[in-house]
């Protein structure tokens, strides 16, 4: 980025900053979903996406043509076949100015994506692979949250090895437990543990990892903040609900399916309490050598009103697009800039805790809520049509009206339209737990009691029926069967 001598001062010497930024910066992934907007902010900010969402219609994505690749079975794999593309490598090469090739930014990368940045010249914007992955270990979230005197839902860790031995640990959690295992996506590595049977169901997994965390089960919701540590002190954006198994969106029971941004979802003691505790915990982050963006999950116990630490994403996450478009970012900065500032090689001056105190305002909070729809069924079919990404409308009868292209939700008016981002096109198959889009609308998605309201369903429905699908041939099965076994990686 261009370098000005002087120190930046407070948020309209950012702003500006970024208008005249020179360096190319590129978010590499699947998708451009994560970072939505921000090449609206930064100026010479391109997205490297190996899905084609806009069908070529958004300026400032690149979507390489496929070439032949092993099964992907990461997020990590896609970037690093995206990073050696040849067409990618040119884009970038292209876009070099003096020998600076760039800075890159990812939803996942590991150390074979840090080789080939290096190759490229292009500088990394996040802490180091290893120490992101050390800090998304569940077990080392627990134990950075206890050193931040944060309390996570009563708990033992340790290595499993049989029923009996399970029972002998946790007794005072009471009979009904819940497992995590160190990593993985929560609907996939999240365990429900009341009997013998459940256990035998799950055995396999959990004895595996050397270490696992057993919580006492409460009855809780779901909420999450994103922040971003800085050299000034942590940055913290709004309290977001969860929309977490909803089985219209996804086929995991524990799965997490979409938010919502809305002052009214907590009480300012809640706010006030989950900003404190993500404050802590990014400073302890700090502590470790992290910088950058974060999200912690909490879990509210709807028997004692506590809130307690869930787990940590250290990374831009599938909330971030909820984040970073939020009025509030609008007023001041997407949060996401602050994180780029990081690594913009210039010193800059910020009154973090004001700019916290105006984030958890409700008056600067708008309501807007996002649906991630997967595919439900346990079936492989292919995908013979697919609704376009852009704004849509809703109609009286419970019909969709495609309006127009949009790159994001920005020019949505009304609870009766929203944006649609499509994932799946025509060509790809749908199989369980394949995600088929994003769909991002103002207001409620959910009822007081935190169930799925009927507008989110008529939205729901809707879309589901602009995708229509067709039984696989004979010489398709076995591709088919392919995609699924490796295809329901965690994409956001």
């Amino acid at each position: 980025m261009s370098t000005p001598q002087r120190t930046l001062q407070g948020i309209p010497d950012i702003r500006l900053f970024f208008h005249r930024n020179e360096t190319p910066i590129y978010f590499v992934s699947a998708t451009n979903f994560n970072l939505l907007g921000i090449d609206e902010w930064v100026r010479n900010f391109r997205f490297i996406s190996y899905i084609d969402c806009f069908d070529g219609q958004h300026p400032n994505v690149l979507s390489p043509s496929e070439i032949p690749h092993r099964p992907f079975t990461s997020i990590e794999d896609i970037n690093n076949y995206l990073l050696e593309h040849k067409e990618v490598v040119d884009f970038i090469r292209g876009r070099t100015r003096d020998g600076n090739a760039g800075k890159a930014v990812f939803l996942f990368f590991d150390e074979q994506t840090e080789q080939l940045c290096e190759q490229l010249g292009l500088e990394v914007c996040f802490p180091k692979a290893k120490l992101r992955q050390e800090i998304d270990n569940k077990i080392m979230t627990t134990r950075i949250g206890d050193r931040a005197g944060i309390a996570s839902v009563p708990n033992v860790l340790a290595r499993l090895e049989s029923y009996q031995q399970l029972r002998e640990l946790t007794g005072h959690l009471g009979e009904h437990v819940v497992i995590q295992t160190a990593f993985g996506d929560s609907g996939h590595t999240t365990f429900f543990i009341s009997n013998e049977d459940d256990w035998n169901k799950h055995a396999d997994e959990i004895i595996a990892d050397p270490e696992v965390k057993i919580m006492k089960r409460i009855r809780c919701r779901g909420s999450a903040q994103e922040a971003c540590v800085t050299r000034h002190g942590t940055i913290v954006g709004p309290l977001m609900t969860e929309l977490v198994g909803f089985k219209e969106l996804t086929p995991y029971r524990g799965g997490w399916c979409g938010n919502e941004v809305l002052a009214e979802a907590f009480s300012q003691d809640v706010r006030n309490k989950a900003r404190d505790m993500t404050f802590r915990f990014g400073e302890e982050l700090r502590k470790l050598g992290y910088r950058g963006y974060f999200e912690l999950d909490f879990l509210r116990d709807l028997d004692t009103d506590e809130l307690y630490l869930g787990e940590v994403n250290p990374r831009v996450t599938g909330a971030s697009a909820m984040t970073n478009l939020a009025a509030f970012a609008h007023a001041d900065a997407p949060l996401f800039l602050f994180h780029l500032l990081e690594w913009a090689d210039i010193d800059f001056e910020l009154d973090v805790e004001a700019l916290n105190a105006r984030w958890s305002d409700p008056d600067n909070i708008d309501s807007w809520g996002q649906l991630v729809i997967k595919h439900t069924a346990d079936s492989v079919e292919l995908i013979t049509s697919a609704p376009k990404t852009g704004i849509w409308r809703l109609r009286d009868d419970g019909s969709l009206e495609y309006v127009r292209m949009q790159t994001h939700r920005r020019t949505v008016e009304s609870e009766n339209e929203a944006f649609f981002l499509r994932i799946a096109k025509p060509g790809d198959y749908k199989y369980e737990g394949a995600d088929l889009g994003i769909l991002i609308t103002p207001g409620r998605l959910m009822t007081e009691e935190f169930a799925m309201n009927d507008r989110a369903r008529a939205w729901t429905k809707g879309i589901l029926s602009q995708f229509t699908s067709r039984p696989l041939q004979a010489a398709e099965t076995e591709a088919s069967v392919q995609v699924a076994e490796v295809g329901s990686f965690k994409m956001m």
